[in-house]
């Protein structure tokens, strides 16, 4: 399952949940965007909001954007597709 996310570094809190633009899910981190901190921050805060280890998650496109596509490993698809909708909705 591909999700796209909005990243956004140097949040007070990492946190995942709500929508930005159309359809993004939006991942808050206290990383700063230096040297890839902000996005490995946000696939281990992504990993935890959808229950699936770290390894499940990769990186698909946008590694020094704020717009990045993930790709989640469909170990439990149907419930992942849950997950997601409930984060999009907070």
């Amino acid at each position: 399952m591909r999700v796209a996310i909005r990243v956004r570094p140097g949040a007070s809190r990492t946190r995942a949940g709500g929508v930005y633009g159309d359809d993004r899910l939006v991942v808050a981190v206290t990383a700063r965007a230096v040297d890839g901190a902000a996005t490995e921050a946000a696939l281990v805060a992504l990993a935890d909001a959808l229950g699936v280890r770290r390894r499940h998650v990769r990186l698909v496109s946008g590694a020094t954007s704020r717009d990045k596509l993930v790709e989640v490993d469909d170990v439990a698809a149907d419930d992942l597709a849950a997950r997601l909708s409930a984060l999009k909705k907070v």
